[in-house]
């Protein structure tokens, strides 16, 4: 299908393998680093499809207009299988944002899962049904393995059953006198693999004829139908009903709660979440250990877990019927509360990178969390604003550096409107979230923030608020430079710093040092600008990226509007791009390389210049205006590019424009920084957007980590790669670790594509290539 249609929809019931076979497609079809996986599970709100499929494909944010817009402008030049995972809650915006690429892009292909199919015309349709079960008195294949087993027919539930098994325990081999029990098994569970599954790790306690005899007593006591009366959804529903009772206590408790989580979860932050009766913090990792030996968590990543949506879906029902829905929805709207505290009230300390990274690992939670708190009440719910909405507004808040830092400038204007939406009235809430807004809405070349931040002084002047009020007074400061108001913004500068100084707010006086060096270069006051970054840069720890990027690009577009100040210029770029770079600031990555395209220009290396400026324009193509809105600074952009034209010709300065805006960001830097008048040739690799980094082979596998590639991309767990290889699972860990480490991954389906996409069969482990 995906030879002949550019959307192809996988549908059928939960369980069933639809995102398995997505993968698997994607895996053995497509050329190397050409799909990518966007995990939609997490999220409920469908105005932020175009960000989320922005954010997995690499372009971490659209300007001030439609999301859309941008992630097509990308998308045009692209040519991959985009695969759209778990559609059936957003199908309408699913199709309508499907139906767009086809009609806007020629190099792009769909490949949807969903439990429904979105209706395009365009739209081939593959229902995907439980895997056929053999008739009871079925007899296997002539021949026996080595063991003493028998083979059976390829591609069935009891060949499903038999590997699990085979998994779960190390030497299970399904023989003669089992194989009918093993029928009744999967004929109970209506051949659905997640069923099976289920049931495949309970032969580590069980023989195979009592397990068939427990599950069918079980299946009896869930159901309350006789046998062979059961929908598939309701097969389902008891296979897992069943699995849940056989969990402990302890066990139970934990499922039910983990599933406040949307997508992965780490243990230290599940543990605070879900602790409580039946369950003591330090259980929690155990407990998750257990119920990975029982295939409802799965380990999606190092030291990242998640339970599949089926599963959960299971477990939010137990978890509103034992009338624990909103106490621990609550507590995981807290938790990242106090995360994200954590991250904005260390944000210029050492290991800024490393919170950052946590942060953006947990996207998904925080969207559910936000969603969550920011929900309106049903009807006759009750007046007034709930504490949850309370505690979400000031998660909203909090997040404002994150946004700012990942690129996520819409998304976080989103949020801060959706405040604005929940409290209309006059309150601290929505003045800081005016505030915000402006600050967000000036980085994205918004006209209405400076009557954002009027209205936010007003407001939070009237409740007494003096720390909201001053940073209104910083958010007003941004925003009058941005418009071209320098005399303005100079004067509210000298009130937002007595203010600040007066709560003795250290990080916003280095925002406004920030914010008046811009506006000393947009007003050519380069001595002033250069001054502010300098005071900037003092005192900031080793690790500090942000504000260090920043003031390093200030200071070359300072030094840029002094005559023979060239080589300082450059010096302060190349440091601007290597710290903006390694965070991924590419507000300041955008300023970076329009310094190296303008020296080039001015020195009259003009192919340099070229690819350069096509670089740029791809970094603000995906953060909003160029250079800030900056008639000035778009002056010395026009003129390097007008240079560059002349001597190489429109034709040739356009296609070194195209080139540099399609090449990866690595070697883009790489370029910039060694001095390259050639833009360096496309090496085999993944980009970042990907979330595998630069790959460039990495050291070889040992055999045993060939061996344990194998077992992981066939889908086994590292205990059950641990039972099967007779070693520790600790041992198991390391190893999986080492693999990723040295391949440039970071999950189990990342690890899987490559190794079936790239791996040279003859240096594959023959598990691998059976």
């Amino acid at each position: 299908m995906l030879g002949t249609s550019r959307l192809v929809t996988v549908t059928g019931p939960g369980g069933v393998g639809k995102t398995r076979l997505a993968l698997r497609a994607a895996a053995d079809l497509v050329l190397p680093g050409r799909s990518r996986l966007v995990e939609l599970s997490g999220l409920t709100d469908p105005l932020l499809l175009a960000d989320t499929i922005a954010l997995r494909l690499g372009v971490p944010r659209a300007d001030g207009g439609c999301g859309l817009d941008a992630l097509l402008r990308d998308l045009r030049g692209r040519k991959l299988l985009l695969i759209l995972d778990t559609c059936e809650h957003l199908v309408a915006a699913c199709a309508t944002f499907a139906a767009t690429v086809l009609r806007e892009t020629a190099g792009i292909t769909i490949l949807a899962t969903s439990r429904q199919p979105l209706h395009l015309a365009e739209e081939q349709q593959l229902r995907l049904g439980p895997l056929p079960v053999p008739a009871r008195d079925a007899l296997p294949a002539r021949g026996t393995v080595p063991d003493g087993g028998y083979r059976i027919a390829p591609d069935d539930a009891v060949e499903l059953f038999a590997q699990r098994a085979a998994a779960a325990v190390s030497g299970f081999t399904l023989t003669a006198a089992d194989l009918p029990h093993a029928i009744r098994i999967c004929r109970r569970l209506d051949g659905i693999p997640l069923a099976i599954e289920l049931a495949a790790v309970r032969v580590r306690a069980l023989p195979v004829p009592e397990l068939a005899s427990r599950l069918e007593a079980g299946f009896a006591a869930a159901t309350g139908t006789r046998r062979g009366t059961v929908s598939r959804h309701q097969t389902l529903h008891a296979a897992i009903d069943w699995s849940y009772g056989l969990c402990t206590p302890a066990e139970q408790a934990a499922w039910r709660r983990l599933s406040v989580f949307a997508g992965t979860f780490c243990p230290a932050v599940a543990r605070d979440v879900i602790a409580g009766p039946y369950l003591l913090p330090e259980q929690v990792r155990e407990v998750i250990a257990g119920l990975e030996d029982k295939s409802v968590v799965f380990q999606e990543s190092v030291g990242r877990y998640r339970l599949l949506d089926t599963v959960r879906e299971y477990g939010a029902r137990q978890l509103a019927e034992a009338g624990e829905e909103a106490d621990y929805r609550q507590r995981h709207l807290t938790r990242y509360l106090d995360l994200t505290r954590e991250f904005s009230h260390r944000l210029v300390a050492d290991g800024q990178r490393e919170r950052l990274g946590q942060l953006r690992a947990e996207h998904a939670n925080i969207r559910w969390a936000l969603d969550y708190g920011l929900a309106r009440p049903a009807a006759g719910g009750g007046g007034g604003v709930p504490d949850r909405a309370r505690s979400a507004a000031r998660l909203a808040a909090a997040l404002f550096p994150f946004w700012t830092m990942s690129g996520s400038i819409r998304e976080g204007m989103h949020w801060q409107d959706k405040v604005l939406g929940r409290f209309t009235k006059p309150s601290t809430e929505r003045a800081s979230a005016l505030a915000n807004r402006a600050l967000l809405a000036t980085a994205a070349g918004a006209a209405e923030a400076v009557g954002d931040a009027d209205e936010a002084i007003a407001m939070a002047a009237r409740l007494g608020d003096e720390r909201t009020h001053a940073r209104a007074y910083l958010a007003r400061q941004f925003a009058l430079t941005t418009a071209g108001r320098y005399q303005e913004a100079l004067e509210v500068a000298k009130q937002t710093r007595w203010r600040l100084e007066a709560l003795g707010a250290e990080h916003g006086l280095r925002t406004l040092d920030m914010q008046l060096a811009l506006t000393y270069v947009h007003s050519r006051n380069p001595d002033a600008a250069i001054e502010h970054c300098e005071r900037l840069l003092r005192g900031l720890s080793p690790g500090e990226r942000w504000l260090r990027g920043n003031a390093h690009a200030l200071s070359a577009l300072a030094h840029y509007l002094q005559p023979g100040k060239r080589s300082e210029c450059g010096r302060e770029a190349g440091l601007a791009l290597r710290a903006t770079q390694e965070i991924g600031n590419l507000v300041g990555v955008g300023y970076s390389l329009e310094v190296f395209a303008w020296l080039a220009a001015d020195a009259g290396r003009c192919q340099r210049a070229s690819w350069l400026l096509g670089a740029a324009q791809a970094a603000w193509d995906r953060t909003g205006g160029r250079l800030s809105g900056s008639a000035v600074l778009d002056g010395y952009h026009r003129r390097a590019a007008g240079i560059a034209m002349a001597v190489l010709g429109t034709a040739k300065y356009t296609e070194l424009h195209a080139a540099g805006a399609a090449r990866p960001l690595a070697q883009i830097a790489e370029g910039a920084l060694s001095g390259a008048d050639v833009l360096p040739e496309p090496q085999a690799q993944l980009t970042a957007a990907d979330g595998l980094g630069d790959w460039l082979g990495g050291e070889a596998l040992t055999s045993r980590e060939r061996e344990i590639t194998g077992l992981v991309a066939r889908g086994l767990s590292n205990r059950e790669i641990a039972e099967r290889l007779v070693i520790s699972k600790r041992t198991v860990d390391a190893h999986v670790n080492h693999i990723f480490g040295k391949l440039g991954l970071s999950s189990r389906v990342q690890l899987t594509i490559w190794l079936r996409g790239r791996a040279p069969a003859e240096q594959l482990s023959p598990a691998v290539r059976a």
